[in-house]
Parts: structure tokens; C-alpha cells; sequence
């Protein structure tokens, strides 16, 4: 349908083949980097989850939301705190896995998030915070 509209419009499809194979390998890159995540993000005042590619970087918390969006948010993150799921969240990620690791980051400017991912990314959602987690049980994760 949307190809119609956009002939209709005169934009060649060439163009639009273009723009559309551009976003893919640009969502390939980003799953591809070293380090990257695939997860779940909360924003604060938002309900639904927001799906992202993420990494570290030293204490610094990058995302990006999708392949369309051509920047990334960047946190400097001075704590983060696991917890456990709750059942709605469970129901709401039910395609991470039956037991989402979640974790709630607060940036520099105390604004808090949450952040879910599988529960085998355990150890890469905390990141350099690891360590800094007494409540985690370091065999567990």
C-alpha cells in the first residue's frame, strides 16, 4: 500500500529500495557491535517498553531505539540496581524470556530508568556497576 502512495507521489521505488536496504544493514551494525545488547527500555513517564540496542562504555550508557533513529541516547550512569520482575513486566517481555533481567539506572542528573534484557545478559545489563551490586549474587549472575 505504502509503495502506491509513494508512486503515486512520483518517488521512484529505486529510492525507496535504497532507503529501505540502508536501514537494514544499518540495524545489522548495530546488533554486530562488540559488546552490544538487545534489550528493553522504560522511559521515565512512559509505560510501554521500547526496544534498543545498547553497550557500554566505561560508565557511559548508550542506546539506540531503532535503526531509523540516527542518534543515540547517552547516559552517564552513577548507579544501577537489579530487581526482580514483577508479573505484568514478565507478561510485557515475554519475547527476552521467562525471567527478564531488569535493572533500574539512575544518570547523573537522577533521572531513573529501567532497562530489561534475557536473563543470560545478566552480567553485561549491570555493566562496570557489577561490582558495585552487594545484593546480587555474583554466582548467580
Amino acid at each position: 500500500m505504502i509503495w502506491a502512495v509513494l508512486a503515486l507521489l512520483g518517488v521512484p521505488l529505486w529510492l525507496c529500495a535504497l532507503a529501505i536496504i540502508a536501514l537494514v544493514l544499518r540495524n545489522r551494525s548495530l546488533r554486530k557491535r562488540p559488546g552490544n545488547m538487545s534489550l528493553r527500555v522504560q522511559r521515565p513517564g512512559r509505560h510501554r517498553w521500547t526496544r534498543a540496542n545498547a553497550l557500554w562504555v566505561s560508565d557511559v550508557f548508550l542506546w539506540r531505539a531503532s535503526p531509523a533513529a540516527w542518534a543515540e541516547d547517552v547516559h552517564h550512569i552513577t548507579e544501577v540496581r537489579p530487581r526482580a520482575a514483577t508479573p505484568e513486566e514478565r507478561k510485557k517481555l515475554h519475547r527476552l524470556a521467562a525471567d527478564p533481567a531488569i535493572a533500574t539506572m539512575t544518570t547523573s542528573d537522577g533521572v531513573t530508568f529501567d532497562v530489561a534484557a534475557a536473563a543470560d545478559t545478566r552480567r553485561a545489563l549491570l555493566g562496570p556497576h557489577l561490582r558495585d551490586t552487594p545484593e546480587v549474587d555474583q554466582a548467580a549472575v
